[in-house]
């Protein structure tokens, strides 16, 4: 999986330790490798990770070698977008979108 610069990648074994138990909101993008508009969000969380790393944090988890989580949350579409709050999911969305788009679509879930 192509991770983006100051994204954590997770997998079905810590998901629960880095999403769910997590302190923070975690907005948590369900990718894979042979998606273009996955690998064009790279940038866009690259970017949030570091401007919004107080508030939220960004992960990545690549559907592919993760099913167990990808099942869990129903995704059949890449990207997914999903935020935690409190070990819950809150929002989800789905599609590639424009950095300025996904922090409004997300900041009533944080």
């Amino acid at each position: 999986m192509i991770r983006a610069a100051g994204v954590t990648e997770v997998t079905d074994e810590d998901f629960a330790a880095e999403v769910i138990g997590a302190d923070l909101p975690v907005l948590v993008e369900f990718t894979a490798d042979w998606c273009p508009p996955c690998r064009q969000m790279g940038p866009v969380l690259s970017e949030l990770a570091f401007e919004e790393g107080d508030r939220f944090r960004v992960v990545q988890l690549d559907v592919d070698t993760n099913p167990e989580t990808t099942l869990a949350y129903g995704v059949l579409s890449m990207p997914t977008f999903m935020v935690f709050r409190d070990g819950k999911p809150v929002k989800s969305m789905v599609g590639a979108r424009a950095k300025r788009r996904l922090l409004q679509e997300v900041s009533d879930a944080l």
